[in-house]
C-alpha cells in the first residue's frame, strides 16, 4: 500500500519531453550569383524570426521555429535563406497557465540552437563569408507579444497592422 500513493503521482506528474528536433524546410537563393562575388561592399543584413505551433495529437505537439534571413549589396540581394526547424514535444499533464509560455519560451529555445547551426551551414557552402544568427531570448520575445495582445485586446482600434 505504501506504493499507491507514489504511483498515483506518477501517473499524474507533468510530462514534458522532447521526442524530435528536425529541418523542415531549407531554402537558398542567390540571384545575382557569381557577378554579386565581386562587390566589396559588406551586406545588410535583415533577419525576420517566426515561432508557430501544432497539435500532432494529444499531448504531441510541433513547434516551428522559421528564420528569413536576406543580405543585400546596394539594391541587389546577395543571397536569401529561409529556413524551419521543427520539434516534436510530449507535454502531458501541463497547467493550461502554463501551457503557452512552455509553448513560446522553452521550446523555441530548445529548437534554435538546431536552425542557427543549419542556416550558418547553408550559408557556409554559399562560399560567401559566414553569417551567424544571433542568440536569441525567447522570454522577452514571448513577453513582448503577451503585451501586444493584452493592449490588443484593451484597446481594439490601436491593435491595426501597418
Amino acid at each position: 500500500m505504501a506504493d499507491t500513493p507514489s504511483a498515483a503521482a506518477a501517473a499524474t506528474a507533468p510530462v514534458f519531453q522532447l521526442q524530435r528536433v528536425y529541418l523542415k524546410d531549407a531554402s537558398l537563393e542567390m540571384p545575382h550569383a557569381p557577378k554579386i562575388f565581386l562587390e566589396q561592399e559588406a551586406p545588410q543584413v535583415d533577419v525576420q524570426l517566426e515561432v508557430s505551433h501544432d497539435k500532432v495529437l494529444d499531448g504531441i505537439v510541433e513547434i516551428v521555429v522559421r528564420v528569413t534571413t536576406t543580405a543585400r549589396i546596394k539594391d541587389r540581394v546577395l543571397f536569401l535563406v529561409e529556413a524551419k526547424q521543427g520539434g516534436i514535444f510530449e507535454m502531458r499533464g501541463i497547467p493550461e497557465e502554463q501551457f503557452d509560455a512552455i509553448v513560446g519560451i522553452v521550446c523555441p529555445g530548445i529548437v534554435y540552437p538546431y536552425l542557427r547551426a543549419n542556416v550558418a551551414d547553408l550559408i557556409n557552402r554559399t562560399g560567401l563569408p559566414p553569417v551567424h544568427l544571433a542568440e536569441i531570448n525567447f522570454e522577452s520575445l514571448y513577453q513582448q507579444r503577451l503585451a501586444q495582445r493584452q493592449g490588443g485586446t484593451l484597446a481594439p482600434s490601436s491593435a491595426t497592422p501597418q
